[in-house]
């Protein structure tokens, strides 16, 4: 938990999320790995980090007795951060609205994925003492191990970024709750929340992330998952890279 009284990190984690590209009957967060489902994971390495003073999180309107169940029956015996459940959005940036809305007390924001659900602890804790060191916005990116093409609609190359300078962005994403509540109050396209920051005039910090915070997005994605927690024979950490799997 935090030190400082006077700052309160709270984590929001959008869960309301039907992962079309999993293939699942379950909405994705809801998806178990290794028999946790991924919602419960993501809570337990945030609990775990030390460093959030409370988590939200924005499940399916229909489920969010199951979801509240599903917290209070997995809580680790030995935790006091609260966790509460909230109804979360048609959209990512619906859900995140509503979290926000439901920590009026946070002076520092957490935005975590629970498709993420194997992210240590020890990168969420890297990204709250940036906050506390006085960052603003600061997420955690890994090297993009892949060549990039920048390609037209109809598929043609227009050139090749140095990938040396290219970061593939994972969770939590942190930031200054004020900031976070401004950016959200406009109006603005992005496709995560720095992307929103940024669009708002803020500049983001990158840290190294960690190659295990990796998104479960597709079945070859969760099965990855699911041999990294049941330790399958050959799969460890460094089969993860920037882009999932080596492929």
């Amino acid at each position: 938990m935090t030190l400082d009284s006077s700052r309160r990190v709270v984590a929001l984690v959008p869960a309301a999320g039907r992962g079309v590209r999993l293939g699942e009957s379950t909405p994705k967060a809801f998806v178990p790995v290794g028999g946790s489902p991924m919602l419960v994971r993501a809570v337990d390495g945030l609990i775990a980090s030390g460093v959030v003073d409370r988590i939200v999180i924005m499940a399916p309107i229909e489920m969010l007795d199951a979801a509240r169940q599903l917290l209070a029956a997995h809580a680790p015996a030995a935790s006091s951060t609260p966790v509460d459940v909230v109804a979360g959005g048609a959209e990512r940036t619906d859900s995140v609205r509503a979290g926000l809305a439901a920590a009026p007390e946070a002076t520092h924001i957490l935005v975590h994925d629970a498709a993420r659900a194997l992210t240590p602890p020890s990168l969420i804790a890297r990204v709250v003492a940036e906050l506390r060191a006085g960052q603003r916005a600061v997420v955690p990116g890994v090297p993009v191990a892949d060549t990039i093409k920048s390609v037209t609609a109809a598929g043609d190359v227009t050139g090749t970024p140095d990938r040396s300078g290219l970061r593939a962005i994972q969770t939590p994403q942190g930031f200054d709750a004020e900031l976070l509540r401004s950016a959200y109050a406009v109006d603005l396209p992005a496709t995560d929340d720095a992307g929103l920051v940024e669009s708002f005039g803020a500049t983001v910090r990158v840290i190294p992330g960690d190659p295990m915070a990796f998104k479960i997005t597709d079945q070859l994605d969760l099965r990855l998952a699911q041999a990294l927690v049941t330790g399958a024979p050959g799969v460890h950490a460094g089969t993860v890279t920037a882009a999932g799997v080596h492929r």
